[in-house]
């Protein structure tokens, strides 16, 4: 072919230095275009092959590599090798230029490779998501890792390429910059390491609700990478949280709310104090007819009654011996309304308490675990229990604390 060329050139009357530049120049052309051919063949069979693959096999697997455009990155190769092959030949006329090319097309081939390895890569992290055990993994933070070796040798190569120089060389200048270099990589080196903490302590999930008040964040966590832990907020807004601060700074994980059996209510009434008072005889014969609490009025009333006869006790007068209050029934019938409450887990915590005092009356606070862990449904499971305690209070003659700056406002009068 050569030959053929030169003496096409010389028939032209072309002196024979020029022939031999053109040759090599048009050699190279001939060279580029039927590089340009093969890889537009490669493209073309490496899609079908994997194509076809895709279609016959089960797994999303070989869905995620031509997802991934590992066809097209492969088919990169073959006229690369080709051009890297023939092209020297063609080179030996400009002795100036031929290390550079050459160095050029090395280099292209470690940056193709690197190409291939990062979409391998991601192909690997898209497939192991959609797996149910690897669902919850920081994957993300691996394929970083991962990544950072393998740009970390490419560099290597490339810098060999460039300098003409030892790998080892290279090694030495960055003994050199490590302290730039630890400057320059320290969210990434301590993210790479909070990682592992993470991983190995189980601390966070992807998918676990977590609340970082620092940071304003309140949502569920949806990626996990090397410098940062992505939080969906309920509002649908995104919160990027160093990886590094789940280690160093406190966090409220719902893991283990999410996974108990129930979501815990721990809210309180505002009882006003001059509401409190004794129950006589009438007021215990009005109240025995809400059916929760009859049973209890009914024993307790004997069992007062029985007390205070053994004592002598003088009731014209309430306050002597022992009363039923107004305030103690209701905490009973509070309690009875949510045992037989559907939506109440029976087998947690369940109870009415009385706190203290406070200047806005008295708290009785209700803290029991709601079955439905969902968000939306929870709030409105508890808006119905409050809202049924807060229209049966009346019933017992107590009143809710409520302010107001009205002076003739009735809460606000002094009795």
């Amino acid at each position: 072919m050569k030959q053929v060329l030169l003496d096409f050139y010389r028939r032209l009357g072309i002196n024979p230095s020029a022939a031999n530049e053109l040759e090599s120049v048009t050699l190279g052309l001939i060279v580029g275009l039927i590089a340009f051919i093969l890889w537009l063949i490669s493209k073309r069979v490496f899609g079908l092959i994997f194509s076809n693959i895709s279609k016959r096999t089960k797994s999303k697997f070989d869905d995620y590599l031509i997802k991934n455009k590992i066809p097209e990155t492969i088919s990169l190769f073959p006229p690369l090798f080709l051009v890297i092959g023939f092209l020297p030949k063609s080179l030996n006329t400009f002795p100036l230029i031929k290390q550079p090319v050459m160095s050029v097309l090395d280099i292209l081939v470690a940056i193709f490779t690197i190409l291939l390895v990062r979409r391998l890569l991601n192909t690997i992290k898209d497939f192991l998501k959609t797996l149910k055990n690897f669902k919850d993994k920081p994957i993300d933070s691996y394929i970083q890792v991962i990544m950072i070796f393998v740009w970390f040798i490419g560099i290597m190569v490339i810098f060999s390429i460039l300098s003409g120089k030892e790998i080892g060389a290279f090694l030495a200048t960055l003994g050199a910059l490590s302290a730039v270099i630890l400057l320059i990589f320290k969210d990434s080196i301590l993210g790479f390491v909070a990682s592992i903490q993470v991983t190995i302590n189980d601390t966070v999930r992807i998918g676990d609700w977590i609340t970082m008040k620092s940071y304003n964040a309140d949502g569920d966590v949806i990626e996990i990478n090397l410098s940062t832990v992505k939080v969906q907020n309920f509002d649908n807004t995104i919160t990027s949280i160093p990886t590094y601060k789940l280690v160093s700074d406190s966090f409220i994980n719902w893991r283990g709310m999410s996974e108990s059996g129930g979501r815990r209510i721990k809210r309180a009434l505002l009882i006003r104090v001059s509401s409190i008072h004794f129950v006589n005889d009438q007021q215990l014969q009005k109240l025995s007819k809400i059916e929760r609490i009859a049973p209890y009025i009914s024993q307790r009333k004997k069992e007062i009654e029985a007390e205070n006869y053994a004592n002598q006790t003088d009731k014209s007068l309430l306050l002597n011996g022992r009363n039923m209050t107004n305030i103690g029934l209701f905490r009973r019938y509070a309690m009875a309304y949510l045992k037989s409450h559907p939506k109440i887990n029976p087998d947690l915590t369940l109870m009415v308490r009385q706190l203290a005092p406070t200047p806005q009356g008295v708290p009785l606070e209700v803290y029991v675990f709601v079955k439905d862990k969902v968000w939306v449904n929870y709030e409105g499971i508890m808006s119905d229990i409050f809202d049924h305690f807060l229209a049966a209070i009346s019933f017992f003659e107590l009143e809710c604390f409520e302010y107001s700056l009205n002076p003739d406002f009735p809460f606000n009068q002094k009795k």
